[in-house]
């Protein structure tokens, strides 16, 4: 009998899939010339896509792992080398957000009698550079004024450290500050510390001029740069209303000094025995939201016969270093009388802060130091930020003056 045939071999089984790392990759390249580059060479982009047998998951998940490649080939070496980079991985959304924060380069430039604050302010920051300007006066007295390397600063953040100590120099730095957005460059920023008409805000009578609302229409006309409207950094402005007298050509930003005098005050050995006063209710509505965690003790002005005298309307000053708060002063009288009033009412100690320190005619000498706990004599302290530079060079190293400046304020609102 003839032998059954032998059954066939068994059919091998089918090997277990690669994992994604060993399935073969297939590069799909297309080249294009290349004009700026050799004539011998060429551009090459690949993309990898890595096979899968799994329809039309597979497919949207290899869109998803599409890897872009670019690689340079010299086209007439034999053979061809090729050498194949995969591009820098793209930042995450968790490295965007790891609170790494980027700053901005602004280019600073400076009225001459701000020098002082703005190396200040450079040295808070290596973003910040500073730049200087020309300036010069003609015969006739006139402003003769120029921008060393303009070009320089194009494309650049710009920002105007200001000064408007005196009316015969807001007109040459109002003419820089219309200048400078002018150049191309990529944000303008005006820091003005002190508004100096802040005051006049108001009309009583019948053609009163509220010259705050003439300064900010000029400050309204700064030229627009390439990246919007100018930016108007104003300090503790003596009333809040005002930024309605901007038009919407600038952007009114006003910061305060505040927060400087509550670091300075969280150093004293009695932080802890400190009331805040203040002159009058404008003064109280201005600040004690910033100020509500102190004991608040509120003065006011009551008129007997041709005088008018400061009178404590609310709070008890008995035993407690008072600290009167208020925006500027200028010959000082309300605020003595205001340090001889709480004296009289038991106060241990008497201070005083203003953001602006204007002191027309050197009234700065009527304030004297008290070193012996004494408060109807003198203050313990008076402080005053860097915003008016020429009261700065006269008070430094004079007791009770203690200057806080600025500078790191005005960095961080540079960077915003």
């Amino acid at each position: 009998m003839a032998a059954s045939p032998s059954p066939p071999p068994p059919l091998p089984s089918p090997s277990p899939p690669l994992p994604n790392k060993l399935r073969p990759t297939f590069f799909h390249s297309s080249i294009h010339n290349n004009r700026s580059m050799n004539h011998n060479r060429a551009r090459i982009h690949c993309q990898r896509n890595t096979s899968d047998n799994n329809g039309a998951h597979h497919y949207q998940q290899q869109k998803q792992q599409q890897h872009q490649w670019t690689v340079d080939c010299v086209a007439g070496s034999d053979p061809i080398h090729i050498i194949l980079k995969p591009p820098a991985p793209a930042t995450s959304p968790i490295q965007m957000n790891s609170g790494l924060k980027s700053f901005k380069k602004v280019c600073l430039f400076y009225a001459d009698e701000m020098e002082a604050l703005a190396q200040r302010i450079a040295a808070q920051s290596d973003a910040i550079e500073l730049r200087s300007i020309n300036w010069r006066k003609f015969e006739d007295g006139f402003p003769n004024l120029s921008i060393p390397n303009a070009h320089g600063i194009r494309g650049e953040h710009v920002a105007f450290l200001a000064s408007f100590s005196s009316p015969g120099v807001i007109f040459e730095q109002l003419s820089i500050s219309y200048a400078l957005p002018k150049l191309f460059i990529s944000s303008f920023t005006l820091v003005l510390p002190f508004f100096p008409t802040g005051t006049s805000e108001r009309m009583e009578d019948e053609g009163d001029i509220a010259t705050a609302f003439t300064l900010a229409r000029f400050l309204s006309n700064i030229p627009i740069s390439r990246g919007g409207p100018t930016s108007v950094v104003i300090y503790d402005i003596h009333a809040l209303q005002e930024r309605f007298y901007f038009t919407d050509n600038v952007l009114p930003c006003f910061e305060s000094g505040i927060p400087l005098l509550k670091s300075r005050l969280q150093q004293l050995p009695d932080s802890d025995n400190i009331s805040i006063a203040f002159p009058d209710d404008g003064a109280w509505k201005r600040f004690h939201k910033q100020l509500q965690h102190f004991p608040v003790i509120i003065c006011t002005k009551v008129r007997e016969g041709d005088q008018r005298i400061v009178r404590i309307k609310e709070g008890d000053p008995k035993g407690r270093h008072v600290v009167i708060v208020d925006d500027l002063v200028q010959s000082g009288g309300t605020l003595i009388e205001c340090q001889k009033m709480l004296a009289k009412h038991g106060a241990k100690k008497v201070s005083a802060y203003v953001t602006h320190g204007v002191f027309p005619k050197r009234s700065w000498e009527r304030f004297k130091h008290d070193t012996g706990g004494q408060p109807d004599n003198g203050l313990t302290f008076f402080w005053i930020t860097d915003s008016c530079p020429l009261t700065v060079k006269e008070v430094k190293n004079k007791p009770p003056f203690e200057v806080l400046s600025l500078a790191s304020s005005i960095a961080a609102t540079l960077q915003i």
